[in-house]
């Protein structure tokens, strides 16, 4: 008789999920509909986001953190929409501020998800390579992912103006300048492990509107955070002229690639 033991079951393969928090109304667009659902190309904004979350193969989940008395809506709009099928689509309430959604979202994910992006419902045209890019750097061992780039402009620090000052544009005291190599704007998806996400929620109190980068709270944690080029087409659409940007770029891939 032999006396080997049974061959171990094979371990589950983990599996990536993407958190889009879109519970803000998006007040520098201006009043109105709130900017996740703001119309690009004929499309919501939110939409665009959640196709280039589940155009990467490696993302098998989306979790869309609505307004929270707006989940129905939400629900409605990614049953309407065309979406790739090969990935689950949930739809949960948010809180009152971005940190709040996001952990509520983390909330939502089943126990085999094991990677976690977190991404701008505000940037809607992030291509598929930065997203691949991330999840393949948090698979390779890094606690949590940033896309960046290098800055154009130089940068100052200033001391703010006191709130409240009737005038605008009144003139601020320059402080510093950053050395500009040495500086990155950061942009969506991030990607985490998902314990050392979960633990930064935890752990990591953040004073008055909560956290507006989730990187920043693992950082907080202590844990590394890695960069990783990021894409000039992934910009963020806050303002009205960012729309017109997202636009032409919208209108440039159609004419390229015919969808």
């Amino acid at each position: 008789m032999s006396s080997m033991s049974p061959t171990p079951a094979e371990p589950s393969p983990s599996r990536t999920a993407a958190v889009i928090p879109a519970a803000g109304r998006g007040v520098r667009l201006g009043p109105g509909t709130p900017k996740a659902l703001r119309a690009l190309g004929g499309t919501p904004m939110l939409i665009h986001a959640v196709r280039a979350m589940a155009a990467s193969r490696a993302v098998t989940l989306v979790v869309l953190v609505a307004p929270p008395d707006g989940a129905a809506e939400v629900k409605n709009l990614i049953d309407g929409h065309a979406l790739p099928e090969r990935t689950d689509y949930v739809v949960v309430p948010g809180g009152a501020t971005r940190q709040e959604s996001v952990r509520l979202g983390l909330d939502a994910l089943p126990d085999d998800v094991s990677v976690v992006l977190v991404h701008d419902a505000a940037r809607p045209l992030v291509p598929v390579d930065t997203v691949d890019a991330v999840i393949e750097a948090v698979r390779d061992g890094a606690p949590a992912v940033v896309p960046a780039l290098p800055l154009a402009d130089t940068v100052k620090e200033v001391e703010p103006a006191e709130p409240g000052v009737p005038e605008p544009g009144v003139p601020e005291p320059v402080l510093s300048t950053p050395v500009r190599a040495r500086l990155r704007a950061v942009q969506t998806p991030q990607g985490f492990d998902r314990d050392t996400l979960v633990r930064a929620h935890e752990s990591v109190a953040v004073d008055g509107e909560g956290a507006t980068d989730d990187a920043g709270m693992v950082e907080r944690l202590g844990a590394p955070v890695v960069v990783v080029p990021g894409h000039e087409e992934a910009f963020k659409v806050t303002r009205p002229l960012d729309l017109v940007l997202a636009e032409a770029v919208l209108a440039r891939r159609r004419a390229n690639d015919g969808f």
